[in-house]
């Protein structure tokens, strides 16, 4: 395959609109050739109707895609946040846990969770997306399920434990696996339906924890242990469905017809990805993933987004507790916030698809954070908080879809981004064993320690680091232009310029 500067990437990138006759002029792909994989079914249409039929299957995509995976996620964050409603629903008097415990049970889910994570992209390669979230959704329903019905710290720990390794694959699975099927413009806005599902789960949460907790008593169970058990046997009944809704990759998928198919495989061809295998593992790809600066790059702003993010929806309702708020109360407020933050996330997503502006996005999106929980630290004035609480939400949520979206914008082949997705999500989750520890009950009701360590975490892992990760991919892409980058594909074979994957010099970054 020989390199073409002049039709980069970046072209593609750009140029969003552009019909799909188009596209194969901006593609990386050099020869018609690399196509007769996939036949053109609109061969003889004109551009108007190829523009068409591609808008038709991406909407087509979008509708079985986006709300079904929406709404595992959903599933996913409440039943690993829903502690913090228990816990004003009373579990700790219930299992005689008091100081740290609390804190403990939060912590021993994201050791097990963020060690795992790096592991599930390589997983959902070799058993194929169909097979891996039908078990990895049981299994979190069938744990969640169980801590309901714990006599103790040590079965709720256990649960907990148990938990993370189920639920670790899902967030950096479905960004994989939607990044097979989209391409690179159109991902950052699918990302960011999908996490939106995240601030949904924190607002739809304290509603459902309301309602639940007034089952107070039913069976001679406590409040607390029905949140549990009904939203556990709520995934385990959506875990059912979830074979018959996961077509591995599109050239598998029932919901298109035979043209479709091609037509999706086509577009994904032509936006340089090559095809996902399932079983396709080459070690060449895993360690080009770890050895790549960019993975650790965007690791430290992913740092920067999760532990804010859990330092939230973990303490949320303690925050609002300590603002003078009880019970039901307490739950009830905790939605709005997540709401606004919900709709900032879609909104941040269709701008930087369109823009390009992901670290600018990033940027701006993390000072309102910042200035949100400078609020928190800075006052004891319920009404200050509560309003910090909002810009701190809106500064949280937006950033991880938009991170892990530039991210694998930035990867070139299906094995090595799914592997970099793994390790910069396992990377940033594994603060939240940081988030479970800074909200230390003594400091109640300021918690000063832990508003102020999240406000160092935005303001130099994630604002910090998206100022670093822009104007080092801008810098890198101004050379290639200049042709500084031409001397890696010299005297290397068609199939050995292919294999450097976003190293090639016409591989043009998003910034």
């Amino acid at each position: 395959m020989a390199a073409a500067p002049q039709h980069s990437t970046l072209d593609t990138n750009e140029k969003s609109d552009k019909v799909y006759a188009n596209d194969v002029e901006s593609s990386q792909i050099s020869s018609p050739s690399e196509l007769d994989e996939y036949p053109d079914p609109d061969a003889g249409k004109s551009d108007e109707e190829r523009a068409r039929l591609d808008k038709a299957l991406v909407w087509k995509m979008d509708l079985w895609l986006i709300p079904w995976l929406s709404f595992l996620y959903l599933l996913s964050f409440l039943d690993r946040t829903n502690i913090g409603n228990a816990r004003a629903a009373g579990i700790e008097p219930t299992l005689n846990m008091g100081g740290r415990d609390y804190n403990l049970a939060l912590t021993i889910f994201f050791i097990s969770y963020a060690g795992f994570e790096p592991l599930t992209n390589i997983a959902i390669k070799k058993w194929s997306p169909r097979v891996f979230f039908t078990a990895i959704i049981l299994a979190w329903g069938i744990c969640m399920t169980l801590m309901g019905v714990v006599s103790n710290r040590a079965g709720l720990l256990a649960c907990r434990f148990f938990l993370g390794i189920a639920e670790a694959g899902l967030f950096p699975g479905v960004n994989y696996y939607l990044s097979c099927w989209y391409k690179r413009q159109e991902l950052g806005f699918r990302a960011a339906l999908f996490f939106s599902a995240a601030a949904l789960a924190g607002s739809f949460g304290g509603l459902l924890a309301a309602a639940i907790t007034q089952m107070d008593g039913a069976g001679g169970y406590e409040g607390w242990r029905w949140i549990f058990i009904i939203e556990g046997l709520i995934t385990v009944f959506v875990g059912f469905f979830c074979w018959w809704m996961t077509f591995d990759f599109p050239d598998t998928a029932r919901f298109l017809n035979a043209d479709e198919k091609l037509r999706a495989m086509r577009r994904l061809k032509l936006d340089g990805q090559s095809r996902a295998k399932v079983g396709s593992i080459d070690r060449r790809h895993v360690m080009a993933a770890l050895k790549d600066w960019k993975t650790w790059g965007y690791a430290v702003i992913y740092m920067g987004c999760l532990c804010p993010l859990y330092s939230f929806s973990l303490f949320l309702p303690t925050i609002l507790i300590a603002m003078g708020h009880k019970g039901t109360q307490a739950q009830l407020l905790s939605v709005p916030p997540y709401a606004v933050a919900a709709a900032l996330t879609v909104v941040i997503g269709w701008i930087a698809d369109k823009t390009k502006w992901r670290g600018y996005c990033n940027m701006a999106v993390s000072f309102i954070g910042c200035v949100g929980f400078a609020m928190l630290l800075a006052t004891t004035n319920p009404q200050i908080q509560y309003a910090g609480t909002f810009l701190g939400a809106m500064g949280i949520y937006p950033t991880v879809s938009n991170s892990l979206t530039w991210a694998s914008n930035n990867v070139e082949g299906s094995l090595k981004r799914g592997v970099m997705v793994g390790v910069v999500v396992g990377w940033g989750n594994m603060n939240g064993v940081v988030s479970s520890n800074i909200y230390n009950p003594s400091e109640s009701p300021h918690y000063r320690t832990g508003h102020g360590i999240v406000l160092a975490y935005q303001a130099l892992f994630l604002f910090g680091g998206s100022l670093f990760m822009h104007f080092m991919l801008k810098r890198e892409n101004k050379l290639r232009k200049a042709g500084k980058r031409d001397h890696w594909i010299q005297g290397k074979t068609e199939e050995e310029i292919e294999d450097l994957g976003d190293s090639r010099p016409d591989f043009f970054y998003t910034t």
